[in-house]
């Protein structure tokens, strides 16, 4: 993992932490909004009511259809828990990556944005998968996130999809 680590992190880190202790100019930094319902996905085409049916069966097919992925994921957002969802993407754009280079940065990204102790979208995984992702990293290659990712998607399959498919906005769709 070492590897995965430049050496100016140091510098970075006392960086961040400078700008994290900073005095906020007003209280107007602390309202945050929240919506709610989730907001309707931009762009992505909406789904026949016979398609969107077929999420019930398969989180797979949910999370291919780009409307479908962005209902889910604005769902998951009113939850406050939308990392999972950003972790299946990330992994997904990760084994699409073909230079090692870029593949080594994307790891790095990845890893401290949702593997690491206390990192800011940390996914819930078991010390196990956590210690074989990590051994992993230590040559990037297309499955590095492989046990991660599938973990974190039967999470979502278990949980976060049943409430989806309870949810206002799923019903919408399907009618």
């Amino acid at each position: 993992l070492s590897l995965l680590l430049p050496c100016c992190r140091a510098k970075e880190i006392k960086t961040k932490l400078g700008t994290l202790l900073q005095k906020p100019d007003s209280t107007i930094d602390f309202i945050i909004s929240y919506p709610e319902k989730p907001e309707k996905p931009p762009k992505a085409q909406k789904p026949s009511p016979e398609e969107a049916l077929q999420w019930r069966d398969s989180l797979e097919k949910l999370l291919q259809n780009p409307y479908g992925l962005a209902s889910f994921r604005s769902f998951l957002r009113s939850e406050f828990s939308e990392e999972n969802a950003e972790f299946w993407v990330a992994c997904e754009d990760y084994k699409k990556t073909k230079s090692p280079m870029k593949m080594a940065e994307k790891a790095k990204k990845i890893y401290e944005e949702f593997i690491q102790t206390e990192a800011p979208k940390e996914v819930n995984i078991d010390h196990f998968t956590k210690a074989v992702t990590m051994k992993n990293l230590v040559e990037p290659s297309p499955t590095s996130f492989d046990m991660a990712q599938k973990r974190i998607f039967a999470l979502m399959e278990k949980d976060s999809l049943p409430r989806f498919l309870r949810s206002e906005f799923y019903h919408e769709l399907i009618k």
